[in-house]
């Protein structure tokens, strides 16, 4: 029987925990906190905050290895209502719809963009210098940084096309992402995986494999591989709990420069008390920006999607993600370039930064796989449809 050790009990280090329990390894996992989940934890009442916004893409490979094994649970639909109170900060006001010019860079015949250029060169050919600066902002919102449009043109229309794509790829959990990691933690569990937590790892066994499934920084001291770094966002997050008022929108996009407002509890009332809507906020700064720069942004787009919202606030919460947001790949480099999966004598890095395709938390699933695929030698599609 192999035996698995896993150093990192987030999303990344549980689904490689699931998959090679599944195959009949014995894995130990062993988690630095006192609560499993990494980013995708979600805090508890009165207000259930993630770490960030959150959302699962049904486009993903993940969404299907999750479903089957019936880990998702129940789903908090967007109301059509709510949908249609998407609103974009555009030239300094609220619009209901996009620049014209935009969406030229969403119609098929716009082809696909290169890796080599940056996407802010490479969409003005097409759609203008207004319209590609309409788009990268739009895309920030799956992109947590701070100039999208100096990222790789390949980069940011994939994830352009799957942030706009109808019906909406988007789904949340109702209950927040931690729903799924508590069914997650349920399943290692039942599959007779060994978790440990409040056991930070300083030194890596010598006699089993590892997954390493934490951050990169983490890894990097953990490993001792200064070679293990890659471009990430920083990124402003504002939670803020509101009174209820009617007409407030389902979420405010700003085109003029990156940032997002969304209202969770329009699709998820258990988020927050009755009577009071949770609004979370991203947005991206430069390097040199405070959180107060971030901040003073997050509140200019309140001000002009939900009237009065000081008046209104009954809890809030900021912070700052540095490198926390996911890889970013600039021109002339993919996912294959980023740091690899195997690191040879027996090591294995996961997560959201490594050499893994796919958007956002399918980074993390994807390298996860892969990582327990190699460890057992068995082929990574075996292993996704198990």
């Amino acid at each position: 029987m192999h035996r698995i050790t896993v150093i990192g009990g987030g999303f990344a280090g549980l689904t490689a925990a699931i998959t090679a329990a599944e195959a009949g390894a014995e894995v130990t996992v062993y988690e630095a906190h006192h609560t499993l989940g990494g980013r995708a934890r979600t805090a508890d009442g009165p207000y259930r905050t993630n770490e960030g916004p959150h959302a699962l893409y049904n486009g993903g490979p993940h969404w299907s290895w999750l479903k089957r094994r019936d880990l998702i649970g129940p789903l908090a639909p967007i109301p059509p209502l709510e949908a249609a109170r998407l609103r974009l900060r555009h030239h300094g006001v609220l619009r209901r719809t996009p620049p014209f010019a935009m969406l030229k860079l969403l119609r098929p015949k716009a082809g696909l963009a290169p890796v080599d250029a940056d996407f802010r060169s490479w969409a003005t050919r097409i759609a203008g210098e207004e319209g590609a600066r309409a788009a990268a902002n739009y895309a920030a919102v799956a992109l947590f940084h701070h100039d999208p449009g100096a990222l790789s043109a390949a980069f940011v229309q994939d994830r352009l096309r799957r942030a706009t794509k109808l019906p909406p790829e988007a789904h949340y959990p109702r209950g927040g992402w931690g729903s799924v990691i508590d069914r997650m933690a349920a399943r290692a569990w039942n599959l007779g995986v060994r978790i440990e937590t409040l056991s930070r790892v300083d030194e890596l066994p010598g006699d089993t494999p590892v997954v390493v499934a934490t951050s990169l920084p983490a890894a990097r001291r953990l490993l001792g591989d200064d070679s293990l770094t890659w471009p990430s966002g920083r990124t402003v997050l504002l939670d803020l709990a509101v009174r209820t008022r009617r007409g407030d929108p389902f979420a405010v996009s700003d085109l003029d420069a990156p940032g997002w407002l969304e209202r969770f509890t329009a699709q998820d009332p258990s988020l927050a008390p009755a009577g009071e809507q949770l609004v979370q906020g991203q947005l991206p700064i430069r390097p040199g920006e405070s959180r107060a720069d971030g901040v003073a942004r997050a509140e200019q787009l309140l001000d002009l999607g939900f009237p009065g919202w000081r008046g209104r606030v009954t809890w809030r919460r900021e912070a700052v993600a540095d490198g926390r947001t996911g890889a970013v790949d600039l021109p002339g480099r993919t996912w294959r370039d980023r740091p690899a999966v195997d690191r040879g004598d027996g090591v294995y890095l996961v997560g959201d930064q490594v050499a893994a395709p796919g958007v956002l938390s399918e980074v993390s699933f994807t390298s996860a796989v892969t990582a327990v695929s190699l460890i057992l030698d068995r082929p990574v599609l075996d292993l996704k449809h198990a």
